[in-house]
């Protein structure tokens, strides 16, 4: 019986090394993606505005600070493009509260009134 397991163990083995040996590999290697310390530019999702079912306008925050840049993306199924690239200014880079009247303001004067008191 041994002699017929034999040769699966060696080759269980050996795949299970060379698994080991590339993940050791690409931590090693910079450059790589998904290696852990190794990030990009900083990416923040602006809007997006649908313009059917697969296909929708985007705009990204690229970088931060005064380094920042604005993309606007159109984005389809097969193909991203760049329409258009400007710089950010300052003061859109600079993280905003949120507005008084905005959705969590709502949301929380309706929980405090109670689902009764709320108008008709």
């Amino acid at each position: 019986m041994w002699q017929n397991a034999w040769p699966a163990l060696v080759l269980l083995a050996l795949m299970v090394g060379i698994a080991w040996a590339l993940k050791w590999a690409r931590g090693r290697m910079p450059g790589l993606p998904g290696v852990p310390g190794q990030q990009g530019p900083a990416l923040k999702l602006l809007a997006s505005l649908p313009l059917g079912p697969q296909q929708r306008v985007v705009t990204l925050q690229v970088g931060q600070g005064e380094h920042a840049t604005c993309l606007v993306l159109g984005v389809a199924a097969g193909a991203v493009s760049k329409l258009h690239e400007m710089p950010l200014p300052p003061e859109a880079a600079a993280p905003s509260a949120p507005a008084a009247g905005g959705f969590a303001a709502r949301l929380a004067q309706q929980l405090v009134k109670g689902p009764n008191d709320a108008p008709r």
